[in-house]
């Protein structure tokens, strides 16, 4: 590396470093005077401290009872999708790159996740959780987590715990989209486009679909258990506008850009499905039956994604391989995302053999098509399969077909279904397109050429995974 890269990656260093530091300490600024205003709604006064649970002055005020049994689920749940994210998706992701990569990427899931969480204890909560209108909720109400406590109830979890859990949601979508641009984007391009990202296209989507019937896709009836749309399709979605706008990886098309580490990814398949039991289990928000049968649906659905894949590459390609099989393992647990609480068992392996099957079409045909470099292929896996399993949970969800759903019309719902799907397809590509145009002017979107022939981990981060 020649002396004026060495200035000139120093100088983007303290430049950067600077200005994260700044907006860090912004950040605490703007929460410590939030920390110290009132809520605007005082939060009601709790049985215990009325006049006739009091026995004397100075009795001390109890904490609200919480069911033991749902909390110690829902902090196991938390722990689970953290899981996923480090070192589930960064091993995933970090595997399928090439060796000079790899640091990049897992740096780009790591701070991405961590900025994300950072932003929704700040305003992203507030606005995603509390009364609004149909697309947003307050950004003040409670932002900071002004007016939470200890004891605060949200549908009988302690509202801190609530935070968190719905924290990690926010975290993963937004690091799945690294995927999609990986090996040629900028550090700080990245991070400025996760920030618009989150709060224009997450934010809302949350509060459309699950912060209670007066959102837009809840109003008209959705059904999308843990993130088939908020999630998923939304992820996929940015992925793929976002690779149209970074552009293709130079030798993309003309050489092999193979994975440097199956294993790796292998492994980090196999944490985002163990993981994945809190993000669909999870999302019952209690330790019972909803929970038991997500958890079901979700093992069952992730081995017919397996196996799908691996018998659709069996026949197309000769063999199956090990890299196809993570894949499948994603694909099925994308697909039962959204029908994972109101499908039945048998219905689930539908939604993970069939998502399979057809993942293997978005990470070859489709993409062929639609000639795009989505590195990883989120919009391939995460997209199709959201797409897939949201329309697949109209069908399955009604009881007649094994789902807990007794008054649901099949036809009716997948129109619903279809409806949102497209909803969050045009939100999503919008949001993304200007996130991604603000980023190109503020920053700039790719690495120099000799950047990214050199490599990424030493152009954006100054250190190699692996000593020559």
């Amino acid at each position: 590396m020649t002396t004026t890269t060495t200035r000139g990656w120093a100088t983007r260093t303290r430049a950067f470093g600077l200005t994260l530091l700044c907006a860090l300490a912004l950040l605490g600024v703007a929460g410590g005077a939030l920390a110290q205003m009132p809520p605007t709604d005082p939060p009601a006064v709790p049985v215990a401290a009325t006049a006739e649970a009091l026995t004397a002055a100075d009795t001390p005020l109890e904490v609200a009872a919480f069911d033991s049994g749902n909390v110690a689920w829902m902090l196991t749940s938390t722990l689970l999708v953290l899981l996923m994210v480090v070192p589930g998706l960064a091993l995933f992701y970090g595997g399928m790159v090439r060796a000079k990569n790899v640091l990049s990427v897992l740096m780009q899931v790591l701070v991405v996740y961590s900025l994300v969480i950072v932003l929704w204890v700040a305003y992203g909560y507030s606005a995603a959780f509390t009364e609004g209108n149909a697309f947003f909720g307050s950004f003040t109400e409670k932002a900071f987590l002004r007016g939470i406590t200890a004891d605060t109830d949200a549908d009988g979890l302690p509202e801190f715990l609530f935070v968190i859990f719905q924290a990690t949601f926010a975290g993963i979508t937004t690091a799945l989209i690294v995927g999609s641009f990986a090996e040629r984007i900028k550090f700080a391009a990245v991070l400025l486009f996760s920030i618009l990202w989150v709060t224009f296209a997450y934010l809302p989507m949350v509060h459309m679909v699950w912060s209670g019937d007066a959102g837009f896709l809840a109003h008209r009836g959705v059904i999308d258990f843990a993130g088939g749309t908020v999630v998923h399709i939304n992820a996929g979605v940015a992925g793929l506008v976002g690779a149209y706008f970074i552009g293709k990886r130079l030798g993309y098309g003309r050489e092999a850009l193979k994975p440097h580490n199956v294993p790796f990814t292998f492994v980090g398949a196999s944490l985002l499905w163990v993981g994945w039991f809190g993000f669909n289990a999870g999302s019952a928000l209690a330790a019972d039956a909803s929970a038991s049968l997500a958890m079901i649906n979700t093992m069952v659905a992730t081995a017919g994604g397996v196996l799908a894949w691996s018998l659709v590459e069996a026949f197309t390609k000769g063999h199956p391989s090990a890299l196809g099989a993570a894949s499948g393992a994603i694909a099925g647990l994308v697909g039962i995302t959204p029908a994972a609480g109101t499908v039945g068992p048998i219905g689930a392996l539908a939604i993970g053999l069939i998502a399979g099957a057809l993942c293997v079409w978005g990470v070859t045909g489709l993409k062929r098509l639609l000639r795009a470099d989505d590195s990883l292929d989120v919009f391939g896996v995460h997209g199709i399969g959201g797409i897939v399993g949201a329309l697949l949970t109209g069908v399955f969800s009604a009881q007649s077909l094994g789902g807990t759903e007794a008054d649901l019309a099949i036809g009716a719902q997948v129109l619903v279904q279809l409806v949102s799907v497209v909803f969050t397809i045009v939100w999503c590509a919008v949001v993304t397109a200007i996130a991604i145009t603000i980023t190109r002017l503020v920053t700039g979107l790719r690495v120099s050429e000799d950047d990214e022939r050199n490599g990424l981990d030493i152009a954006s981060h100054g250190e190699s995974a692996y000593e020559n």
